[in-house]
């Protein structure tokens, strides 16, 4: 658990001891200080609790990391073995991760949020139940137990300077945030009324507020996914991507109970051979927000400063280390558990594992850091924010201001390397085109790890899998090798599967390049759609576009050539600078006026 995480966790404990003594109640912290490891020490603590108190039953709400679980494993059966009764709760998430089954869906598309649902829909164990509101009133004994003060814990610990003086690193977390169990409901009851409508569409946009923000309230539990649900189907808001969201945190720990190296080792074994960057001042820059990109560092200022950016972002500032910076996925989901309020380490290792090409699923995109602010930051709200330094610079130039004529830098007191970083990469083509051809390579290297028929990457099957698998009347592609190793074959991007028919071919040439370049362009989707209102002539020349776009294509499908991909999300690819339709240039329709 990283600092801010802790901090979080700190007064969100220190909240929950005041509601308890609201309903004469209180909370005994005990810190595990006996001999040997980990296990011993929390065993011996538990069992000096139960001496003093005379405790018959222990009960505990379930954890799914491997090796915690694998702790409390034994301390349970130890306990139980001296006749305590011991009651284990699965609250954390929808599903208990180990009683998913695949039996019924088969293995193909694992990895992906629909196998995931459709295994719960076809497996689906016990029913979620309807959430109980708090007690008003807790039976006290007649002594409390002896404990240690909340502080003791050293989860909220503040450097020294020099002179004495604390440094409250953590003064904006409590600013941005009401770290208390009032201050989740409060926010779920301002999503409902309003951001909820405007999520399925809008979630992507970082200037203004149309996601949750529930996610650190989740994580230490002063929210519990069931009641997140319940509510929202009590409001009838059931926008399906704002449901899936749960879905894909209970993946994460699916994953994680699947594989429990997921924090670490990359799960597609060819990809441990990918030749990352050891450029440590790229690394500091992407960390501190001084990449000379504006909506990255705007991305990484707001992490450094409250502890959170909503998802569209942390799938921008990734890309940018990946797929930019080569840098290791490692290094972000180490930076991401150290400074988000709500770092998970099932849901963070997923992430960064499929951004970073090795997880069970691949990211099919990849975010320019500077064209998919036409997607999250349109009229540059955001930027203005979180870079101060730029707030003067013009809307369109804001998300790249090594573009702005030096009359206009001077106007806006905007110095690039003095007052605002210059870019610390800047042929991003060029970069992209090595990251593809250094997949390419390691592909090649290891062609025991890519399946002949589909072009997919084949990941080793764990055990429970191969057991769950045994009793299936399919295996989905299955392969076993001469080792007697089962290899599973997973969702491979495809571009990377091109790559391996032409290594040569650049990222601009190949047909499925990934990158995506927000919407087409915001103010251009908006200017035709507003033309098209107030002019039929307008309207008609558009209608005419789009059905020669939808000719060529059917033509080239009966030429046998490959035809574009069609990307099933919603945010469209920026078109090459050969496609004539891209641009709307200034005062084009003011003859049809």
């Amino acid at each position: 658990m990283g600092g801010a995480c802790k901090y979080w966790l700190h007064q969100a404990l220190s909240c929950f001891c005041a509601s308890l003594e609201r309903i004469g109640s209180h909370l005994v912290f005990l810190k595990a200080s006996g001999e040997g490891n980990e296990v011993g020490s929390s065993l011996q603590t538990l069992k000096v609790l139960a001496k003093e108190t005379g405790a018959q039953t222990l009960m505990a709400n379930a954890l799914y990391e491997p090796w915690l679980k694998e702790r409390d494993d034994v301390v349970f059966s130890s306990l139980q073995k001296e006749g305590f009764e011991c009651k284990m709760f699965h609250s954390y998430c929808l599903r208990n991760p180990f009683s998913v089954s695949t039996e019924g869906v088969g293995l193909r598309g694992i990895g992906s949020v629909s196998h995931f649902m459709s295994c719960c829909r076809q497996n689906p164990g016990a029913a979620v139940g309807v959430p109980l509101d708090p007690p008003v009133s807790l039976p006290s004994p007649a002594h409390w137990p002896q404990g240690v003060p909340l502080n003791a814990l050293g989860l909220a610990l503040m450097p020294r300077r020099k002179d004495g003086t604390i440094i409250d690193w953590a003064a904006n977390i409590r600013k941005s945030w009401d770290i208390s169990e009032d201050g989740a409901h409060a926010r779920l009851e301002a999503f409902l009324h309003d951001g909820v409508y405007r999520y399925e569409k809008e979630s992507g946009r970082a200037d203004a507020p149309n996601t949750s923000c529930l996610s650190p309230y989740l994580h230490v539990g002063q929210l519990s996914p069931r009641w997140l649900l319940w509510d929202a189907k009590g409001a009838r808001c059931r926008p399906p991507k704002f449901q899936r969201k749960l879905a894909w945190r209970d993946l994460a720990y699916w994953q994680l109970t699947l594989f429990p190296d997921l924090p670490w080792e990359s799960l597609r074994p060819p990809y441990k051979a990918l030749r990352w960057s050891i450029d440590r001042s790229h690394l500091k820059a992407w960390q501190k927000g001084k990449t000379g990109y504006p909506l990255v560092d705007a991305a990484m200022r707001q992490l450094w400063l409250t502890g959170w950016m909503n998802n569209y972002m942390r799938h921008v500032v990734a890309s940018f280390l990946i797929a930019y910076l080569h840098l290791p996925w490692q290094e972000g989901y180490r930076w991401f558990q150290d400074t988000l309020v709500d770092a998970d380490v099932a849901i963070d290792a997923m992430m960064w594992q499929n951004g970073g090409m090795c997880g069970l699923d691949h990211w099919n995109f990849v975010m320019h850091p500077v064209d998919a602010a036409m997607t999250c930051d349109p009229y540059g709200s955001y930027v203005r924010e979180w870079c101060p330094e730029l707030a003067d610079l013009p809307d369109e130039l804001i998300h790249k201001p090594w573009k702005c004529p030096a009359s206009m830098l001077r106007r806006t007191g905007v110095v690039l390397g003095q007052t605002y970083p210059e870019r610390i990469v800047t042929d991003l083509e060029e970069r992209r085109s090595k990251s593809l051809q250094d997949v390419a390579l390691v592909r090649k290297q290891f062609p025991q790890y890519v399946d002949k028929r589909s072009g997919c990457d084949l990941v080793p099957l764990p055990r429970r899998l191969v057991s769950e698998a045994l009793g299936l009347s399919h295996w989905d592609g299955v392969v076993l090798t001469e080792e007697k190793q089962f290899l599973l074959p997973v969702i491979t991007r495809m571009e990377f599967k091109h790559q391996l028919e032409d290594p040569d071919a650049d990222a601009a040439s190949n047909p499925y390049n990934a990158v995506l370049k927000g919407y087409v362009s915001r103010k251009r989707d908006e200017t035709i759609a507003f033309l098209n209102e107030r002019d039929f002539t307008a309207s008609v020349m558009y209608e005419g576009t789009q059905r020669q776009e939808r000719l060529e294509k059917d033509y080239r499908r009966m030429e046998g050539l490959h035809p574009s991909p069609s990307p099933r999300r919603r945010v469209r690819r920026t078109p090459t600078a050969k496609d004539k339709f891209s641009i709307v240039p200034s005062g084009a329709f003011t003859s049809m006026r």
